[in-house]
């Protein structure tokens, strides 16, 4: 008789693969840096650079790791879109030695309401992970101005 394992992710992060025991993945939503504290969840409107148009902006968000975890997920939510613009999407991981690794370069266009999670991606072995970094941005595309979205991230350990 062939044995049938079931896939299933939820908030709490239960994900069992073919072949493995059942056991919870213990995931925990990492905190944004300069955030009130009362929500992980970071809301955020794309705009136009401070000097000109598409330079330096505020299309950056740090999420604080306070403890080493195993994997890490990225959380996207479009708040509104425009079906004529483009959305550039990154994600890094930030170590304590000042290098990074991209783990998200994506153009996206997405619908009103439609959210997207990116990882698991593991810890990098011999790598002390100090921040999570959500970039998105307007890039060269004037359409994008005025875009909103949610973000958020989660550390997990177990599997």
């Amino acid at each position: 008789m062939r044995r049938v394992v079931a896939l299933a992710a939820s908030c709490a992060g239960l994900i069992v693969a073919p072949g493995a025991s059942w056991a919870a993945q213990q995931c925990t939503f990492l905190q944004p840096i300069g955030g009130n504290g009362s929500t992980p969840i970071v809301a955020k409107s794309v705009g136009a650079g401070k000097v000109m148009p598409f330079s330096k902006t505020n299309w950056n968000t740090d999420f604080i790791v306070n403890q080493p975890y195993s994997t890490y997920k990225f959380f996207f939510t479009a708040n509104s879109s425009d079906p004529n613009a483009q959305y550039p999407v990154q994600a890094y991981m930030k170590f304590s030695d000042g290098s990074n690794l991209q783990v998200v370069n994506e153009l996206m266009n997405p619908p009103i309401g439609t959210g997207r999670m990116f990882g698991p991606f593991p810890a990098v072995a011999g790598k002390q992970a100090s921040q999570m970094n959500f970039k998105v941005g307007a890039s060269n595309d004037p359409n994008a101005l005025g875009f909103s979205y949610r973000i958020s991230v989660q550390g997990c350990n177990g599997y």
